[in-house]
């Protein structure tokens, strides 16, 4: 089969690799759809420098059944599945307070272990997870971020009626803008690329400026009475500008994964009573489990958020498109 393999920082091919075969409990998948995450560019620019090369990375997939391991009966060949990525040993100390997303053990495709950029891949039938006829591929091949925007929206005191501010609007901060506008957030969104603040503002958000700097985003989110800030940049310098322009006794939800330390005052933060919270990826099985339900009546689309598509063959220029920044996902077809 052919597989991305990362073999250095910024240097991916495709390379002929044997086919898997299944073990006991898993499931080898023929993949169809596969999307280019954040944290893959990240990785292909050397970012993790903990990885081991080579590597056969991306983690965001759509997928038919094509081997179905022993003991596995939940799964039929033929069976559209979507991967969930992530997989907490259900064991730990974390993982018995419900808190699988930082368990200790968790085993992560594309990152710790062979990903499905890739013809073939291999996963944990109970991470594969089967996907209703009625959902389209474009919107299925999204269901793993969509879980991330669905979590990081769930782990904020906003409720719906509620005023909230995404700073970021890549792929997580344009899903949590989708998501909170049909629930019955307003939305104020931001970026410093104002082709993403239109994408945006066609979801129902309210636009703010490219152009504006803290101050000015500072007295736009008081008069709105902005309840949470979303930081979905991943960057130093937008956690910087979520919690300086925060409003007195907001909430800033990090859901970035920025790895440069940003300048924070701690008696401005403190003195506005400025609550940080943190959110990463989602809760298993819960958040999967939503987030396809609320694609499969109708009442989200989050397939419209794939801004680019590209041939698999592309893979390695693809990637390098996917570092500028512009686009807010791009989606491979294997």
């Amino acid at each position: 089969m052919q597989a991305g393999v990362l073999t250095a920082a910024r240097s991916i091919t495709l390379q002929q690799r044997p086919i898997p075969e299944p073990g006991p409990g898993e499931v080898r998948l023929k993949m169809k759809l596969v999307g280019i995450c954040g944290s893959d560019v990240s990785i292909f620019q050397g970012h993790r420098p903990d990885l081991k090369f080579p590597l056969i990375i991306g983690h965001e997939g759509i997928g038919y059944v094509d081997k179905p391991g022993d003991g596995v009966s939940q799964l039929q060949i033929g069976d559209r599945v979507v991967i969930e990525p992530n997989y907490p040993c259900g064991h730990c100390e974390y993982c018995w307070q419900g808190r699988g997303n930082i368990c200790i053990n968790k085993r992560i495709i594309g990152v710790l272990e062979t990903g499905c950029f890739a013809e073939y891949a291999v996963v944990p039938a109970s991470f594969a997870w089967k996907i209703p006829k009625s959902i389209r591929d474009e919107d299925a091949v999204v269901i793993e971020p969509t879980a991330v925007a669905l979590h990081t929206l769930y782990s904020s005191p906003a409720r719906p009626g509620d005023t909230i501010a995404v700073v970021g609007l890549g792929a997580i901060g344009l899903l949590v803008t989708h998501l909170a506008q049909k629930m019955g957030y307003t939305v104020l969104a931001y970026d410093r690329v104002q082709e993403k603040v239109n994408l945006a503002s066609n979801f129902g958000a309210i636009p703010v400026s490219a152009d504006a700097d803290t101050s000015q985003i500072a007295a736009i989110w008081k008069e709105a009475k902005v309840h949470t800030v979303f930081e979905c940049a991943g960057a130093a310098l937008a956690f910087t500008l979520s919690v300086e322009a925060a409003p007195r006794g907001a909430c800033v939800v990090v859901a970035g994964l920025s790895d440069k330390p940003s300048v924070i005052t701690e008696f401005g933060m403190t003195r506005q009573g400025i609550t940080i919270i943190t959110s990463i990826i989602y809760q298993h099985p819960i958040d999967f489990r939503r987030t396809i339900g609320l694609i499969e009546s109708g009442f989200i689309q989050p397939g419209k958020i794939i801004s680019a598509r590209e041939s698999f063959s592309n893979l390695a220029s693809a990637i390098e498109t996917a570092c500028t920044g512009q686009h807010a996902k791009m989606v491979l077809t294997i």
